[in-house]
């Protein structure tokens, strides 16, 4: 496979983060051709895409298109698919899987619209080389995504494998982690680059921290994987990435003075913030404290932001027993975070009522399938302190 050759790229990732991810693409120098409800779409080579998996936050998958067409049925999936070189794209002796996002009337499982493309790249090998590669579900070798909706198709090489989402440095998830394209999300919603202080207050396995470190820092997404799907295609030369990968490494930037609070009530919350913290290697730089968040390490001096992510309170019964912390959260930003930017991510609109405050602004985002809203809060001091009695929408 020829990695200088240009194509279309597609990158996707979870709801109401393509405005992010296109402002990713943007400031790493790339065009934007369109916009998606879930993906954005640029272009480049296939060593563009190394280049873009190791630098892309807020992406799930980068998506080489090696065809585009429109078809009407399965039988014409296959045809078009054993077209395709795929003896000089998968190694004979490798390993691959196909995924495959399916709206079309023939289509009633997304499985099967799979199993046909998988059926033509096989047929396809034995042809070509009178041997096939093993296959099946496994996202670690070589990854081809079908996209297939109404009549248009696609066909891409996932460069990424497994999703850039996987980071590398979480071993510890304890319960319901945010997902990690969703923080970097998050992060840049709120503003923070490294310039001021960032306090994570209920930080859970501290995933909000560690990406605000790797901001703070200029650490690449892509520094902790040591795998990706263009590894396992068929002209990958190791060097090519490895200069990739060390010029990236080579910016990262040593911020000591970058102090970074994470607290948590739960002990097994701790465990796992910490241990996910010295996996990334930001011991020094995020402290970690055990307590109430009204007992929240602050900065003494100075602006900084703090995001917080309280439970939603989605089983019967949950709601009411945490109204009460909604309700402290806002008198927490009233008297100890006057001056700084107050952040709450919530997918429970009728708790964030209890907080007391007018959010300034609102950032829709999606928790898996719960449409949340990150609440902005700015605690002014002085005369432009905010009501107390104002309600957030």
């Amino acid at each position: 496979m020829k990695f200088d050759k240009k194509s279309e790229i597609l990158i996707t990732c979870p709801k109401e983060i393509p405005q992010y991810l296109e402002q990713e693409l943007k400031n790493l120098g790339f065009p934007i051709l369109y916009t998606r409800k879930a993906a954005v779409a640029t272009e480049g080579t296939l060593k563009d895409c190394m280049f873009l998996n190791m630098h892309i936050r807020t992406g799930h998958r980068v998506l080489w298109c090696l065809d585009k067409y429109r078809i009407q049925n399965p039988d014409v999936l296959y045809k078009n698919g054993r077209k395709l070189p795929w003896e000089d794209i998968i190694p004979q002796k490798g390993y691959f899987s196909v995924s495959a996002s399916v709206l079309n009337d023939t289509i009633k499982d997304t499985r099967f619209a799979s199993y046909k493309l998988k059926d033509a790249i096989v047929d396809r090998m034995r042809e070509q080389t009178n041997s096939r590669p093993d296959s099946g579900p496994l996202e670690t070798k070589t990854v081809i995504f079908l996209y297939w909706k109404e009549n248009d198709c696609a066909i891409y090489l996932d460069t990424s494998g497994e999703p850039l989402s996987k980071r590398g440095y979480r071993i510890n998830p304890n319960k319901a982690p945010m997902q990690e394209t969703l923080a970097a999300a998050v992060i840049m919603a709120s503003g923070y680059d490294g310039s001021t202080g960032f306090v994570n207050p209920m930080c859970g396995s501290a995933t909000l921290s560690i990406e605000a470190a790797m901001v703070a820092t200029n650490t690449p997404a892509g520094a902790y994987r040591k795998n990706f799907g263009f590894m396992h295609i068929v002209g990958y030369d190791p060097a090519d990435f490895e200069a990739v990968r060390r010029k990236a490494m080579d910016g990262i930037r040593k911020r000591p003075e970058i102090k970074i609070q994470a607290s948590d009530v739960s002990r097994d919350a701790i465990i796992a913030a910490q241990e996910n913290i010295k996996n990334a290697g930001f011991e020094n730089l995020i402290h970690v404290q055990r307590c109430d968040f009204r007992e929240s390490h602050l900065p003494k001096s100075g602006q900084f932001i703090l995001i917080v992510n309280p439970e939603y309170g989605m089983r019967l019964g949950d709601e009411q027993a945490l109204e009460p912390i909604y309700s402290a959260l806002g008198d927490f930003f009233k008297q100890k975070c006057k001056g700084s930017r107050c952040f709450i991510f919530t997918g429970n609109p009728n708790l964030a009522k209890k907080v007391g405050l007018k959010a300034a602004r609102r950032h829709v985002f999606h928790n898996s399938n719960i449409e949340c809203r990150l609440l902005e809060y700015e605690m002014y001091e002085g005369t432009k302190r905010v009501k107390e009695e104002e309600s957030a929408d």
